[in-house]
């Protein structure tokens, strides 16, 4: 398990033909050299964690619960043969492309060790939206990427380090609940019956996460 590159993003204007438009660091490029992870701070004022890396809309992207996005190269690959065009490391917005370790089975509260120092925690999977679909340029895109629920996940940061391309990913503690990201992700789209059992994962749940699925239980009963 390890991690294939560290991705970095800079904003630029974009308009997109569907009419989404603004400024966007999604666009994600593979750096050489170390890289600096840190908690970045509340969301609204804090950004992404990742040192040299634009987040543009604070009111939806960014702060301390989104402050590294991963997703797995072999998930990128079978995306590719779908789209049927090459999708480089970084082209879905993600800070870390990883091999070898099933991101979107990872637990929410799952902690990982990357390179020496930095430990990263699960705390949600990444929900689809326009500005997505519209670098990705493919029509009915965020609908097709929710069915398929395979979202990559995002992390807090536990221990602030530097990381670079080729560091080993190790998982150094993983929850006993069944609250994984796919799961996670399931629940807050397609099959909201779910969302009283991510609770299951405590803490660890975004607390906006968690406000949601205890109105969902409080209007629904168990």
């Amino acid at each position: 398990m390890k991690l294939l590159s560290v991705n970095l993003g800079r904003a630029k204007a974009v308009d997109y033909t569907d009419g989404a438009g603004g400024r966007t660091g999604i666009d994600k490029r593979p750096v050489t050299g170390p890289v600096r992870v840190y908690a970045p701070g509340p969301r609204g004022t804090g950004a992404s964690g990742v040192e040299g890396d634009d987040v543009c809309d604070l009111r939806h992207h960014g702060g301390d619960h989104q402050a590294v996005y991963a997703y797995a190269r072999e998930d990128l690959d079978v995306w590719a043969k779908e789209l049927g065009r090459e999708l480089p490391n970084g082209c879905f917005g993600e800070n870390l492309t990883t091999y070898g370790i099933d991101v979107n089975d990872a637990r929410i509260g799952e902690r990982w060790r990357i390179g020496g120092d930095l430990v990263l925690e699960v705390a949600s999977g990444r929900i689809p939206c326009r500005t997505f679909a519209g670098w990705l340029d493919r029509k009915g895109w965020v609908r097709r990427f929710t069915q398929a629920a395979v979202p990559g996940a995002y992390f807090r940061v536990i221990e602030p380090g530097e990381i670079r391309a080729g560091d080993a990913v190790e998982v150094i503690e993983r929850p006993d609940h069944e609250v994984s990201v796919a799961f996670w992700f399931r629940a807050f789209t397609t099959e909201r019956d779910l969302l009283p059992r991510t609770l299951a994962a405590g803490d660890a749940l975004e607390p906006g996460a968690r406000d949601v699925a205890r109105k969902y239980l409080e209007r629904t009963g168990p």
